[in-house]
């Protein structure tokens, strides 16, 4: 039996394919996406659903959008999705998350660090309200459920993936406190593949233009962008979510590296 996956946000709506003759070598696996309701989290659980991964879907406020996910999901392979609701900056909540990994199916095989809180913050106007908030998304949260799941991860050689940025490493204008919280998560995922390893290994991916922010951008501002783009265009979160597959299913001597999926974005100043 072959399950279709139709990925409407890839211009060739092309599909994932879960072939339950020649099931992939994820199938059986459990994964936690944080920030898992909508954009490039949800994307991310599509695909890693369609090798066959059971899923914890994390969200925060988008409760709405999670339960329609998870339907979705649970109505082509029954009892495979679990939501869990939690703030990542309220690290008394993390342990939780974790804990119900455990009781639902006794395992943890990946943990994705996808959750992000992104906005300006003007240098000279930067609030302490915003600095928390950003870091704790961004950095705080992510090291401490990391931390909470260091022992199933172990217990199964898993794997974690960040999602990172570009801007960890070119930092963007008017936005100084993310790019640092990004540039942090960056650092999290060199020094934990040295720390969890050899028995977890720990990568990252770091987007470029896959999707526009929430609160929107001119359109003369959106040209600029993909006109320091090498291939001129944006990408889709189909393109984050297949770099996760490689990196889980396909790379199992890669740790410690974070891939920049931005359309030859950072070749350029």
């Amino acid at each position: 039996m072959r399950l279709r996956y139709t990925d409407p946000d890839c211009r060739n709506h092309r599909v994932a394919l879960f072939d339950h003759d020649h099931p992939s070598q994820l199938q059986g696996q459990v994964a936690l996406i944080t920030g898992a309701a909508q954009r490039i989290g949800a994307e991310i659980a599509r695909q890693l659903h369609a090798e066959g991964v059971d899923l914890l879907l994390h969200y925060r406020r988008s409760g709405s959008a999670a339960q329609s996910l998870a339907a979705n999901l649970n109505g082509i392979r029954n009892d495979s999705v679990r939501l869990v609701r939690a703030d990542l900056g309220e690290l008394a909540t993390l342990p939780g998350l974790i804990e119900a990994a455990s009781a639902w199916r006794g395992r943890l095989d990946l943990l994705v660090n996808n959750a992000s809180s992104f906005y300006p913050t003007p240098f000279g106007e930067v609030q302490t309200e915003q600095w928390e908030d950003l870091m704790a998304a961004n950095l705080k949260g992510p090291f401490f459920l990391t931390q909470a799941a260091a022992p199933l991860l172990r217990a199964s050689h898993g794997q974690v993936v960040n999602l990172v940025d570009i801007h960890a490493e070119r930092p963007l204008a008017a936005h100084s406190v993310y790019s640092i919280a990004k540039a942090g998560n960056a650092m999290m995922v060199r020094t934990l593949a040295r720390e969890l390893g050899p028995e977890v290994r720990v990568n990252g991916i770091a987007p470029g233009a896959i999707l526009w922010p929430e609160q929107g951008l001119a359109e003369e501002a959106k040209q600029t962008i993909l006109a320091r783009t090498a291939l001129q265009r944006p990408g889709t979160p189909a393109d984050i979510a297949r770099t996760l597959i490689f990196l889980v299913r396909d790379a199992p001597y890669i740790t410690g590296q974070i891939i920049a999926v931005d359309g030859g974005r950072t070749l350029q100043q």
